[in-house]
């Protein structure tokens, strides 16, 4: 919302439920809720298209969407996302680049998936949801972004970054390296419930 005199940020507070840890009440990973995520990246999406934000390009993106990254509230039919956090890696970019990592992060798709039609079927009601036409590059997007990922990770840590060196400590780039390999080889699987 602005900086203060001091320089410090100012930012205010949205009530309600983020899904940090990786159990979630059902109302959250609910195919509904699945659905209201992409509608509201859509309409934040929709907002910055043709703004000076967005510059030469379609829209603003947040670049970082996930459930850590979204609040949901029950507004009398179960928790559903309200608003979305954690804006520092917004940038103008291509509306597809969202949308992959809603696919990547909120279907989790990575090597505990126990049903890839399941999931293949989820991508699809993202897709549908958000109104997403030309779907060609939707997986080479999601596997862009995982290999950005744990490549950045990696790059980080060796550059002494503490955060980074935590992240790579906990796994996570170990982590993101083998979604990446799940997505690649279920590819087609996945493929086939956009067409």
């Amino acid at each position: 919302m602005g900086v203060d005199e001091l320089g410090r940020e100012i930012q205010s507070f949205v009530d309600g439920h983020v899904a940090w840890d990786d159990e979630q009440p059902p109302d959250v990973t609910s195919d509904r809720s699945l659905a209201a995520v992409a509608e509201l990246v859509r309409e934040f999406h929709d907002l910055t298209a043709g703004t000076a934000m967005a510059g030469e390009h379609e829209v603003v993106c947040h670049n970082d969407l996930s459930p850590k990254n979204t609040v949901y509230r029950d507004l009398g039919l179960g928790l559903r996302p309200v608003a979305i956090l954690d804006w520092d890696l917004a940038a103008p970019g291509a509306r597809i680049h969202d949308v992959a990592h809603v696919c990547w992060q909120y279907v989790r798709l990575e090597p505990a998936v126990s049903d890839v039609a399941s999931a293949a079927r989820r991508v699809r009601l993202i897709c549908d949801a958000y109104g997403l036409t030309d779907r060609s590059l939707l997986l080479e997007t999601i596997l862009w972004w995982q290999d950005r990922c744990w490549r950045g990770i990696e790059a980080a840590a060796e550059a002494g970054i503490p955060a980074m060196i935590r992240l790579r400590e906990r796994g996570a780039a170990r982590s993101v390296r083998d979604a990446y390999q799940w997505v690649a080889a279920q590819r087609e699987a996945l493929q086939s419930a956009l067409r």
